[in-house]
This record gives structure tokens, sequence and C-alpha cells, in this order.
């Protein structure tokens, strides 16, 4: 099976040593496939499709060249999702987030409604909390926040989303929220070493509960 996984700089593995979550899922899996006996049949490919800066109609507007490059002729692929922290940035000039909620959680569906065009194996992964005080506003980009507040926000309303269209919902906000989370971002939004070691095996337990690893 191919595992298609979109995002941005996050799910594309900025400030890991190790290349990121989804890069340390790849590993995993590779080394499943190397390990099993030559009569097994486990097999799969991870994509990472993460590319920085993006937000949700990012990711709607390469979805399906994305797809058709990689597809082939296996046709059986799986789908993760994890966007959605650029498009709450918020904006000081106009007061506004980057993408309107409203907006986002219609590209939420609509990214489902896509994705269901290739397979019914869909997921979406939550978003991690970003630490205020070194974010607002953002250093490298001082016209704009992150706001942990405005990121809630987003990642309910991909939640919400999931569970108007039966998808699966990967927590992730709650999880680093519930520690002392500040020590695993490196520049306050992108996780470091850890961090991203910590998503990953949040992310891998899920995929392993749903028998696609």
């Amino acid at each position: 099976m191919r595992i298609f996984v979109f995002g941005d700089s996050i799910a594309y593995g900025a400030w890991d040593r190790e290349g990121g979550w989804v890069s340390r899922l790849r590993k995993y899996v590779d080394d499943k496939i190397l390990s099993a006996p030559e009569e097994d049949d486990y097999y799969h490919h991870i994509y990472n499709l993460g590319i920085s800066g993006d937000i949700s109609t990012g990711v709607l507007n390469r979805f399906h060249t994305e797809m058709n490059a990689r597809l082939l002729k296996e046709k059986d692929c799986a789908v993760v999702f994890a966007i959605g922290t650029n498009d709450s940035q918020f904006m000081f000039a106009n007061k506004e987030n980057k993408t309107p909620v409203a907006q986002f959680s219609a590209n939420i569906s609509t990214l489902i409604t896509e994705a269901r065009k290739y397979t019914d194996k869909i997921i979406f992964v939550g978003l991690p909390p970003v630490d205020d005080a070194k974010l607002n506003p953002i250093p490298w980009s001082p016209e704009k926040a992150f706001i942990n507040e405005h990121v809630k926000k987003f990642d309910n309303a991909i939640r919400a989303v999931c569970k108007k269209e039966h998808v699966t919902f990967i927590d992730i906000f709650s999880v680093l929220s519930a520690r002392d989370f500040t020590h695993i971002l490196e520049d306050g939004v992108h996780p470091n070493d850890v961090g991203h070691s910590m998503i990953f095996e949040i992310v891998r337990d899920s995929l392993v509960n749903v028998s696609w690893i």
C-alpha cells in the first residue's frame, strides 16, 4: 500500500536531525519490510508530500497531481493530512487569520471528498501547540503571529469536519499540551527532535490500530 502524507513544514520535517515524524514513520515501515520473512507480503511505501509554508488551499491545488504522479498501477493507497498551522496565522494588518476558519473547514471537507476518489483510508493529524511567547509576533515575519488560541480553533475545525465525515482524527494538541511542550519546540512552532519523535509515536500507534502498517 502507498501512504501519502500531505502537509506543511512540520510534516516535511523541519528542524529534526532525523527528517521529521514522517521520515521516522518511513524508517519504521522500512525496518518492518527488511526484517519480514520472505513469504510475508508486508510492503508499504511512505511518501512525504509536506511543503514548508503550505496551507489547506495549497494542498487542494496540488492534491490530484501529487497523487496521480505516484499511484502508477498500484491503486491500494491511504492518505494522511497534516495541515492547518499556517492557515491559523493571525495577520495584524486585517486582524484575521490567514485562512478564514469557515473557508478552512470547507477546504478540509473538500480534501476528504477529493481523497475519497482514490481511497476510503483517510486520516487527519491534528495540530501541535505553539509557544505564544516566541511567536506573537513571529520573529522572522513580524506582520503575523502564531497564537495557541487560534491554533486550537483550527484544530477543533479539523476535528469537527472529521467527526461529521466519519474520518479518523489523531489528537496531537491535547497530548502535547498536557506536558511542558515548549521544550519540544525548536523555534516556538516547529518541533525539535524530541517533538517529532513524540508525534511519530502517536501517529504510528494510530496507523497500527487501523491496520495500515
